[in-house]
């Protein structure tokens, strides 16, 4: 999953701050060691006055800053190992320099220019060595077919040849190339004879990344001349939220932010919406990972009960589990309670005609199909509960929007509304909370979009808080 392999990269965000921690701990007792034998257990029993508490708490968050400043915590995928560690030490540099101006304002006697250098060695070594540890094990991660992103070409003149060659080179980089993108032209007997593949014209492109699980698109087209189709492409992925990456210059797209990375001497910018990655996106996983935990164990006896309940209720299985669409359009099997006779999904055929609400969704306010602890389950939404499985598992996150059924994805009339699949799914989001079911297609979707924009973990924790009394006061539960 995407998160999930940022959020393997961005981990040494918070490891960063306990090596400065450490480092800053190791100087000081190097330090004053120079003055005489001093014990570990006195140096551990030293006083430490408030205010060069709150002075060191400053000073790691400037720590932090910097390292975010240099660009660290992005995903170096296509950055070499030398161009990383540079960036580490330059980081590590301008956060120790930040320490000694720190000492020069406050009249820190302690921070001395032996000080210095053994925080800056230390923080220095440890930081760039777990990079290059960090590279090795996702080197190996990927070599045996995990961690994966999957790119689509767009052109297939030399320089697009020559750039699959490039990433076909590096299979540590983790990148299945899926084919390419181009209309019939004169070159194409001599680029079939590299063995690559057209998978799409210009006209059937957004058909082919609708219908396809694509990470990223590399355009490798002549800007000048193919200005059109290039401008298609990237608004066509910007609406549904797909990595856009070229080697050439910048597009004027709307939504999409950017940044430069570089593979084997070719600049290529990265054009995205939402968030590629960083240490909120960690914090996330996290927070999905703890609560998710720890309510399936508060919650088993729950589950029990419940499961009883549906199975003395009405013959069939507990749980209703079908296919949903996820991040970038990724399938994955939803668990539910069932709050449905037994064969609901063959029925709703015959109910088509009573759909209560706009767009490719299907709801009936009054379904026949819900069984009598069917309606409390929804009403209480205990039917969601087993969704926190799919958010252990990754497949979902506890905030997001909503996953849709096959069906209700293949009934999507316009493609700014599958940019909501380039973020991981949820339990709930915004609409849950500021309408719940009551409102239309539209303005579901807008709110979606809406949160793609604004997330963060704060929109994230207000959401959840907003959703306990939604839940409670039962209006409108799906």
């Amino acid at each position: 999953m995407t998160d999930r392999r940022q959020i393997l990269l961005k981990v040494y965000k918070l490891f960063d701050l306990l090596v400065m921690m450490g480092s800053f701990a190791l100087a000081t007792w190097m330090t004053y060691y120079q003055s005489g034998p001093i014990s570990f257990d006195e140096f551990l029993s030293m006083r430490i006055k408030v205010q060069n508490f709150v002075l060191f708490v400053g000073l790691l968050f400037a720590w932090q800053f910097i390292f975010s400043a240099f660009g660290v915590y992005h995903s170096r995928r296509l950055t070499s190992r030398v161009r990383e560690s540079l960036d580490v030490l330059k980081a590590s540099t301008f956060g120790t320099l930040s320490i000694y101006l720190a000492a020069f304002l406050f009249n820190m006697s302690m921070i001395t220019p032996m000080f210095l250098l053994i925080l800056w060695v230390a923080s220095s070594s440890i930081c760039v060595l777990s990079r290059l540890i960090l590279r090795w094990v996702l080197k190996r991660i990927r070599l045996r077919g995990r961690n994966l992103r999957y790119m689509l070409i767009v052109g297939t003149n030399a320089r697009a040849v020559r750039f699959a060659k490039k990433l076909e080179s590096k299979p540590e980089l983790g990148y299945r190339l899926i084919g390419f993108v181009e209309n019939e032209w004169a070159g194409n007997n001599e680029f079939q004879g590299n063995g690559y593949t057209v998978v799409s014209d210009f006209d059937g492109f957004a058909a082919f990344i609708r219908e396809n699980v694509v990470d990223e698109v590399m355009i490798c087209l002549p800007v000048k001349s193919f200005y059109d189709q290039i401008s298609t492409v990237a608004k066509g992925c910007e609406e549904q939220g797909i990595i856009v990456r070229y080697l050439s210059d910048m597009l004027n797209l709307k939504l999409a932010r950017s940044r430069t990375d570089n593979l084997e001497g070719e600049a290529v910018v990265s054009h995205y919406t939402g968030s590629m990655g960083g240490w909120q996106l960690l914090i996330k996983r996290f927070i999905d990972i703890t609560i998710s935990s720890f309510l399936l164990i508060l919650l088993a006896l729950l589950f029990i009960f419940v499961a009883v309940l549906i199975k003395i209720a009405s013959p069939g299985p507990v749980f209703f589990i079908q296919e949903r669409v996820g991040l970038n359009k990724r399938r994955f099997r939803l668990y539910k309670f069932r709050t449905m006779v037994a064969d609901a999904e063959e029925k709703q055929a015959g109910l088509q005609d009573l759909n209560e609400v706009s767009g490719p969704v299907f709801k009936i306010k009054d379904d026949p199909r819900i069984t009598t602890l069917g309606n409390f389950l929804r009403k209480t939404s205990i039917d969601e509960l087993p969704q926190l499985i799919n958010v252990l598992k990754g497949d979902m996150s506890l905030v997001g929007p909503r996953p849709l059924p096959v069906r209700d994805y293949n009934g999507f009339g316009q493609d700014w509304h599958r940019r909501r699949f380039s973020v991981r799914p949820g339990i709930t989001c915004l609409w849950q909370v500021d309408g719940r079911s009551d409102i239309p297609f539209e303005k579901w979707m807008e709110l979606d979009m809406e949160y793609i924009d604004r997330w963060s973990l704060w929109l994230d924790l207000k959401i959840l808080t907003k959703t306990i009394p939604a839940v409670l006061q039962g209006s409108g539960a799906e």
